[in-house]
């Protein structure tokens, strides 16, 4: 019998304080011994879930794991043992097995001392017939830009079943730099100070992230599924190499890769990887979906097109934009996911579609639906805009005029990939829901090849990191907004200036996404300011007008 949660059971797990984290209280927490970072759960089956903490001994330490069907533990049983271990940062993680579908459960986990975990809550997936399942989805959180309200928002909810990050978990970058020193909020602290490349800034990083209250409330109370985009490595990352990478001063590309994804692993509720293993996964939510999450970043992409290097030393920039279009846009061996992950993800479209699954959700990093410039955003920059973001603005709208698109790091970057991606879905006859992050705004796409519609697309807002409006800080949002739909065909919806996350509701008919818009993220708040839904219709595979 699956357990209902309401909100009184969510404040007996207990909740933290709401004001930031000082500079002197991360410092303190850094030295910390015991439990330091609080409890996670992810990659949840209908039997199994892993459950994660963060315990500092004097070395190794070996923890007890419990687990109840009751809030107050009683009746809890021992379900394991796992060892946190200094050589991987003190990170414990634990697979349960044996579990019910569908079923809510808590958990702690016990020191030598006898010390105890905060208390935990996670769930199962469901099997067989499924009437409704509610997803939240979050992207691209940058502690020094604002608070975390996005979380807190959600936490505070009893209708969400699980929670999906769709990468951009934290940024790479130094302080000072993006966010720049004037834009950072006071007592957003991160540590180290300079960009992180070594094993120890990538773990310290994750632990000044990991300390904020509401990151670790929405860990606390519901499993999280997630895959990295790029700043969980290095801006613009690919298979060989990434934008912010300068191998003269920062070493070997390769290295820093495994660097990064060794601590993603340590301090995210994910499974480790044997060596050749897959980066993508799938979980089935009884009949109703299967959820399939992809890698995009340094698996199989190719690098991104530079339009910029095409175009220098150009005197002709139409002529230029042209043969660009033509030749390196169209590559079609330029990939996004790899071969073979693409050819996985077409045969799990099919396989899911023909056992009878109602929908087909693909959860990965990056827009996929076509974006491309209004030519009136060149009047939208404010006139103290830097000279990079007009340049950037004014070559984008020459763009525009010749069919390419504002993003070269995006789906937009790779059209034969995303051809082909999206007619492997429209083979397999799939219901497709495409959920992506990583453009810091909102969208709502019909996604569509040559041969007709191929599925819909919702694209998440950030959680704190700016969008568009920081760039065109000249026009109306709505304004923009407007133009920018006006401009794309595929594009139903768009919002442009808010910062949030988005809830897709399932069920065996119709899938709903709200896109949640916080009042603020400069202050400590859960109070919202709006929301806007779209929706599809099983069998449609476009937004419902």
């Amino acid at each position: 019998m699956t357990i209902k949660i309401d909100r009184r059971q969510l404040m007996a797990l207990g909740t933290f304080g709401l004001g930031a984290m000082s500079a002197p209280a991360y410092a303190a927490m850094a030295k910390a011994r015991g439990f330091t970072h609080g409890v996670a759960s992810g990659e949840p089956s209908q039997n199994s879930v892993l459950l994660w903490t963060r315990f500092v001994g004097g070395g190794d330490s070996k923890l007890t794991v419990e687990m109840a069907q009751n809030v107050d533990f009683s009746g809890a049983k021992m379900v394991g043992e796992v060892t946190a271990s200094a050589s991987r940062d003190h990170i414990a993680k634990y697979v349960v097995s044996d579990l019910v579908p569908g079923q809510w459960y808590f958990y702690r986990f016990v020191a030598p001392d006898g010390s105890k975990s905060m208390a935990g809550r996670t769930r199962t997936l469901p099997q067989g017939p499924t009437q409704k399942f509610n997803l939240g989805v979050f992207g691209c959180s940058n502690l020094p830009f604002g608070y975390f309200n996005a979380y807190a928002h959600a936490a505070q909810r009893s209708d969400l079943d699980m929670v999906m990050h769709s990468g951009d978990y934290l940024y790479e970058y130094p302080v000072g730099t993006y966010p720049s020193e004037k834009q950072m909020l006071e007592g957003r602290v991160i540590d180290p100070g300079h960009e992180i490349v070594q094993l120890a800034d990538y773990r310290l990083r994750y632990a000044a992230y990991r300390s904020d209250p509401d990151l670790q409330r929405i860990h606390q109370l519901y499993p999280m599924v997630a895959m990295w985009d790029d700043h969980e490595f290095t801006n613009d990352a690919h298979m060989s190499g990434a934008q912010n990478h300068q191998p003269k001063t920062e070493g070997d590309w390769e290295v820093r890769k495994r660097i990064a994804e060794q601590v993603y692993r340590e301090w995210m509720p994910v499974r480790d990887r044997d060596e050749g293993g897959p980066l993508w996964s799938e979980y089935q939510i009884g009949d109703l979906a299967t959820l399939f999450m992809t890698e995009s970043r340094i698996g199989g992409r190719s690098e991104p097109a530079d339009l910029a290097a095409a175009l220098q030393g150009q005197e002709n920039i139409q002529t230029a934009l042209e043969t660009f279009r033509d030749t390196t846009w169209q590559d079609s061996e330029r990939q996004m996911l790899g071969a073979v992950q693409e050819a996985w993800l077409a045969e799990a479209m099919r396989k899911s579609r023909a056992s009878g699954t109602k929908w087909q959700v693909w959860g990965q990093q990056c827009v996929m639906g076509e974006l491309r410039l209004p030519q009136e955003a060149v009047n939208w920059l404010a006139d103290d805009a830097p000279a990079f973001a007009k340049a950037r603005v004014a070559v984008g709208a020459l763009a525009s005029k010749v069919g390419l698109p504002i993003n070269l790091d995006s789906w937009d970057g790779y059209p034969k990939a995303r051809e082909r991606a999206l007619m492997g879905a429209q083979e397999a006859d799939a219901d497709l829901i495409v959920l992506s992050g990583d453009s810091h705004n909102g969208w709502a796409f019909n996604l569509e090849t040559s041969g007709g519609a191929a599925g819909v697309e919702f694209g998440g807002h950030s959680v704190t990191s700016p969008g568009l409006e920081s760039y065109l800080s000249g026009a109306d949002p709505v304004t923009a907004a407007r133009a920018v739909r006006e401009t794309n065909d595929q594009l139903q919806w768009c919002d442009t200036s808010n910062r949030g996350y988005m809830t897709v509701s399932l069920t065996s008919e119709k899938a709903t996404s709200t896109w949640h818009f916080l009042d603020t993220i400069r202050a400590k708040s859960t109070t919202m300011k709006g929301s806007e839904s779209r929706s599809v219709m099983r069998g449609q595979r476009s937004l419902a007008v």
